[in-house]
């Protein structure tokens, strides 16, 4: 009887510093699953230091690992989707090239994978990393939980988890130009197994997530999966809108009945001017990130471009 097949994806940019440990902390943790095979792919996102050279050793090394070196730099969301459609095993599991994704919990994964859950998903519960750091990524789970209407997202989870291949075959279908891997995992309605861990901070190697792409990353999730901000805007222009008619009638009757007396003034005008404009821009703001999702979906560009490919058969 032939052993299953796991694959592990492990999307890299600029990791010289982790991606041998990564290989070697995975290849420990299959030493403990005798009764399986497994394949390691890296798809590196044109690094610009010795991540591929390191990589291609490795390569040469162990022919389990499979590398992918794109063209150029397709961001953090098109790239390690790219590299999971790639991979050929029974259940796939995505794991980060800074190891904060802990490699113990590759044994937690396939044992409730095996109890017949199709997705088995990392809750990241706590963190060694910064705390303000911590509380707003919180946050942004939090609230995309609650926006979200018709597919009940999962909290708290970064996409660290194994999925059967039964789910990414169905992934794989929805042909999603710009995906959302967190939220198509809940698309697809499966009974998810939780396991709670704990991050552990980046111990080498500088981390290339910036401001924007955290932003990036935030507006994703909240444009592909939910239509509430857009309702809000709608319910709180409406308000707004009453509200400054009735002020405007008190001020008006205010000002007839005391006319002498009572000087409006411009402070109070500025200051809904503004105020005004502030919501305004705002909203318009909002609009233009779903106008801006909806247009790299018609768009319909590739999600990768390869350069080479290393140990694929």
């Amino acid at each position: 009887m032939s052993k299953k097949l796991i694959s592990i994806v492990t999307p890299c940019y600029n990791e010289e510093s982790n991606v041998r440990e990564v290989w070697a902390q995975v290849k420990i943790q299959f030493e403990k699953l005798p009764d399986y095979d497994y394949e390691h792919i890296f798809i590196d996102n044109s690094s610009k230091d010795k991540t591929v050279d390191i990589l291609k050793e490795l390569a040469e090394l162990d022919k389990r690992v499979k590398v992918i070196v794109n063209a150029r730099n397709f961001g953090q969301i098109k790239s390690p989707f790219y590299g999971l459609l790639q991979a050929k095993g029974d259940a796939v599991i995505l794991f980060v090239a800074d190891l904060q994704d802990p490699p113990a919990m590759i044994l937690k994964f396939v044992a409730e994978w095996e109890k017949g859950y199709k997705i088995v998903a990392g809750i990241k519960e706590t963190s060694e990393e910064s705390k303000l750091m911590f509380l707003v990524r919180k946050f942004y789970y939090g609230l995309i939980f609650k926006l979200s209407e018709e597919v009940e997202l999962i909290n708290n989870f970064t996409g660290f988890g194994l999925y059967d291949r039964e789910v990414m075959d169905i992934i794989k279908n929805l042909n999603d130009p710009y995906p959302y891997l967190r939220g198509m995992v809940s698309e697809v309605g499966f009974d998810v197994a939780k396991i709670s861990y704990q991050q552990p901070i980046r111990k080498r190697g500088i981390t290339s997530n910036n401001f924007y792409r955290l932003y990036d990353f935030a507006m994703l999730g909240i444009t592909s999966h939910t239509k509430k901000p857009l309702r809000y805007a709608t319910i709180s222009g409406f308000i707004l809108s009453v509200v400054s008619f009735l002020i405007a009638i008190v001020y008006g009757l205010y000002k007839l009945i005391y006319w002498d007396r009572f000087e409006a003034g411009t402070a109070p005008l500025v200051i809904g001017l503004f105020f005004m404009f502030s919501v305004q821009l705002f909203f318009m703001g909002l609009l233009g990130e779903y106008i801006l999702s909806i247009h790299q979906r018609i768009m319909n560009r590739p999600l990768v471009i390869e350069k080479e490919r290393v140990n694929f058969d």
